[in-house]
């Protein structure tokens, strides 16, 4: 995802290929365009956040914030200007001010390592001053939601590419939650719908329809369900939605912009 606050183009968690191992993209690339940006935002280290090819397009002296210890755990980091952060860290980069906070999920690079246990998933509180985003990267439900100041626009995860969720992801009615807890004007949509598993859909339909399929429509019903003060907004992918008033219609009416 790539929000324009401003003057100041942020791009957050870039996976911008067809294949991934065993996932396979279900929407078209993202176009050119979004490799473009003033900083990069990485919330956690696995190859589906932190995706060296995808990094690799956006421009050499673009500044890619990560969590602590992710220089040493991640070799091919070593040719990026990195700001390496930890929950707790708020820093100034290209404009923009960073909030970084802390987030529940595995934080390694691989599943299965033994190294670099400690490196941490983090989210991100940011502003350039007069617009701020929250965006928690992949977590778990937390009681702290609740003491991150509100923003004009949360950008919440609500699946995953499954089997299942587990406790470190948010489904569409946590992240309601989630927003609620926070505040925000609007509230879009991330994180579902883009990559799946190859074979999984015919193995697991149920699984599949749960996850991939029907997020967005329980994003929204929860959201009304609740009486949720945000704007909820699932745009279609790539697609480019300016936030200059606060809208009066449905989500597809209307980010500061997203892409």
């Amino acid at each position: 995802m790539t929000l324009e606050l401003g003057s100041a183009k942020v791009a957050t968690d870039p996976l911008m290929t067809r294949r991934l191992y065993h996932l396979r993209r279900a929407v078209p690339e993202p176009p050119e365009a979004a490799s473009q940006a003033d900083v990069v935002l990485i919330s956690h280290l696995h190859h589906d956040h932190l995706h060296l090819p995808s990094l690799r397009r956006f421009a050499a002296d673009v500044p890619v914030v990560v969590p602590r210890g992710s220089g040493a755990a991640v070799r091919g980091l070593s040719s990026r200007e990195l700001v390496e952060v930890e929950p707790g860290d708020t820093v100034e980069v290209a404009g923009v001010r960073v909030e970084v906070l802390p987030a529940t999920h595995d934080g390694r690079r691989d599943t299965f390592t033994r190294s670099h246990r400690d490196v941490p998933a983090i989210g991100f509180r940011f502003t350039d001053g007069e617009t701020s985003v929250w965006y928690p990267g992949d977590t778990g439900v937390r009681p702290d939601f609740a003491d991150i100041a509100p923003v004009d626009l949360a950008a919440v995860p609500i699946g995953g590419w499954g089997p299942t969720l587990g406790d470190e992801h948010l489904d569409p009615e946590e992240a309601v939650a989630a927003v609620a807890a926070v505040g925000a004007r609007w509230a879009v949509a991330v994180h579902y719908g883009t990559y799946w598993p190859l074979a999984l859909r015919r193995l697991k339909p149920a699984n599949h329809h749960q996850l991939f399929v029907t997020p967005p429509q329980r994003f929204h019903r929860a959201a009304a369900e609740r009486g949720l003060d945000a704007v909820t907004l699932t745009p279609a992918f790539g697609e480019r939605v300016p936030l200059t008033t606060r809208p009066t219609g449905t989500a597809s009416d209307s980010l500061p912009g997203t892409a």
